[in-house]
């Protein structure tokens, strides 16, 4: 299973408000260029300049990646909890998507389309034609905590 990491840069644009974590647009997207939490800030597709690089679109992969829509978003005895569902499986259609390893979350709805964090699957992947790929966020431990 895929372990969740974040971005240095969550921190800071958490606590100067660049996020709401209950009410923004989350989206999940697939990168073959390993995550930096020291250096990448912003989701910015294809570029990688700000970001790891998303795959190309195409063959049932939308550039900007999969919503995934917010369960909870609440705290219990000061710690905040963060649960996403699914944004559901990617298709390959016409031919292959890929290869990828990572699944890269970020807002959105923030200005600069902030990264949050990232899972690595540990090898690359590739879909072939009818194939699918689901990123599954468990429900119990929520994508993040905050302490």
């Amino acid at each position: 299973m895929a372990t969740f990491s974040k971005f240095n840069s969550f921190s800071e644009s958490l606590a100067e408000g660049k996020f709401n974590l209950g009410t923004d647009t989350l989206k999940v997207y697939l990168s073959n260029t390993a995550p930096s939490a020291a250096t990448h800030t912003r989701y910015d597709g294809t570029t990688g300049t700000t970001g790891p690089a998303e795959i190309s679109a195409g063959n049932g992969y939308l550039a900007g990646g999969k919503t995934a829509p917010i369960a909870s978003s609440q705290q219990s005895g000061g710690i905040y909890k963060l649960v996403l569902s699914d944004p559901g499986a990617w298709v390959a259609t016409a031919d292959s998507i890929g290869p990828f390893q990572y699944a890269i979350l970020y807002s959105d709805t923030a200005t600069n389309k902030d990264l949050i964090g990232w899972w690595n699957y540990g090898t690359p992947v590739t879909l072939a034609q009818a194939e699918s790929f689901s990123v599954d966020f468990d429900p119990g431990t929520g994508v993040l905590t905050i302490q």
